[in-house]
């Protein structure tokens, strides 16, 4: 039970602060509006680190099936595991969501840009393209579980290892974001989707269903090669 309170409260922040700052940037009478691609990987990055911190200490603090997915692929966690903490990322996920709601109350009203709404809960490609979207998802989410699990395996200072993941995140968003927004984690992305859904926001359009199995199935496939190729290395 701790470790899926953990891995619920951790996401819940995670995405807080995360579709926070896609909500400051993106909405209109917000005082980070226009803030720009910059504002939101910085505030990706400072999401997760901070997440982790919170969560560390009751869970693994996966905060992503994605990762869930690896980890038990490498045997770093029993598959027991995967159901629940795959649970608790989802749960949390949508309260984060329902939060990120609630802090911008006013600002949904004043925005009628249906996509700049939808983007301050899920990710969108820049370019529609099925198969490159896909290809941008699974190749980002590669190089955030192998760089989690390359980590593990190097000796960082107590504590500094969530800054670490914090810049990976930070790395990835400037890098390779810029295609779909990089969601390289399904519950980040189909939670706060749900919410959008159901979420009695004002101007709002619908929530993209057409699109929204990439950033899950691409997550997937992304973890479990990372994981793969991480334990044929002859380490």
């Amino acid at each position: 039970m701790t470790q899926f309170i953990g891995e619920m409260l951790g996401t819940a922040i995670l995405v807080l602060l995360g579709d926070g700052v896609c909500a400051g940037v993106n909405l209109k009478k917000s005082n980070a509006e226009g803030a720009g691609w910059v504002a939101i990987t910085l505030g990706w990055g400072a999401a997760v680190t901070i997440a982790v911190y919170c969560s560390g200490f009751m869970s693994p603090a996966h905060l992503n099936p994605a990762v869930t997915l690896g980890m038990a692929i490498s045997g770093d966690i029993g598959w027991n595991l995967v159901a629940p903490y795959i649970a608790a990322q989802m749960i949390g996920a949508i309260i984060g969501a329902v939060l990120v709601y609630i802090q911008y109350l006013p600002h949904w009203k004043e925005t009628t840009n249906q996509g700049a709404i939808l983007g301050s809960f899920a990710t969108g490609p820049s370019i529609r393209s099925t198969g490159a979207n896909l290809i941008s998802e699974i190749i980002g989410t590669f190089v955030l579980v192998f760089g989690i699990m390359a980590f593990g395996a190097n000796t960082f200072t107590d504590g500094l290892n969530p800054i670490v993941v914090g810049i990976l995140i930070l790395s990835i968003g400037l890098s390779l974001g810029g295609t779909t927004g990089y969601a390289i984690n399904p519950a980040r992305d189909l939670g706060p989707r749900i919410a959008h859904a159901f979420l009695p926001i004002p101007n709002k359009g619908d929530s993209n269903w057409s699109y929204s199995w990439i950033p899950v199935v691409g997550p997937a496939i992304g973890g479990t090669i990372a994981a793969l190729l991480f334990v044929a290395l002859p380490l």
